[in-house]
């Protein structure tokens, strides 16, 4: 028990380190194409808010684009999610913490604190838990209480670790690998009265960001 005791602080501190420098040298072996729609460019030189929504799966595909894009992201509550938090924060981004199902409210109101003070809020549209490649509400209700757009974000790559188990299939690119990452027009912004369970919403979203991932892989094939 008391080896416990000494071991777990000691791995919660040395796990995100150990993630980080195993994440910076393999993105230093990285070839990586960024493609930015004019709506995306017109709200960077407008600097209107904007939401980035993403499939769960893709994040180790694109946490090095979060400092630049100055994007913050919810992480859950988990063990895991504790170490995804401080590697977040090594790679120079910022983080609210809590789920749909655990702490939700309060990563909410951090979500939109940190909008509020100009950051970019990247989201999984499809978690905590799935179905896979299903948009939920979570993304919408963001883009309306920040008067954000909602803009798709794929990636391509060309050979990766794929956690088959993970209900996400979750992947990290493999040493020296091609990645084309592609951000897709805005979505209509959010009005106060829509609803963010609309499905129509959900399938919009949906189709975007299909459409985004095909541009991706096309662009990857021909490079």
């Amino acid at each position: 028990m008391t080896n416990r005791k000494f071991f777990r602080p000691a791995l919660n501190w040395l796990a995100p380190w150990a993630g980080f420098l195993l994440y910076r040298a393999l993105y230093f072996t990285w070839k990586i194409q960024i493609h930015e729609s004019a709506d995306l460019k017109r709200a960077q030189k407008e600097n209107t808010p904007r939401v980035y929504a993403h499939w769960h799966g893709d994040e180790l595909g694109i946490l090095y684009l979060l400092k630049p894009y100055k994007a913050c992201a919810m992480i859950s509550t988990s063990s895991d999610g504790a170490i995804m938090d401080q590697l977040v924060r090594l790679l120079g981004a910022e983080t609210s913490r809590g789920s749909s199902t655990r702490g939700g409210i309060s990563a909410l109101r951090g979500i939109l604190r940190l909008a509020k003070d100009g950051w970019s809020p990247s989201v999984a549209v499809d978690g905590p838990k799935g179905p896979y490649h299903k948009v939920k509400a979570g993304v919408f209700e963001i883009a309306k209480l920040t008067e954000a757009e909602v803009f798709p974000l794929t990636v391509a790559c060309s050979k990766a670790w794929v956690f088959e188990k993970a209900w996400n299939k979750t992947y990290l690119p493999r040493p020296f690998a091609r990645l084309s990452v592609v951000f897709g027009p805005a979505l209509p912004r959010i009005k106060r009265d829509d609803d963010a369970h609309d499905v129509q919403l959900a399938s919009r979203l949906e189709i975007a960001l299909l459409d985004a991932e095909r541009q991706a892989r096309l662009i990857l094939a021909e490079t």
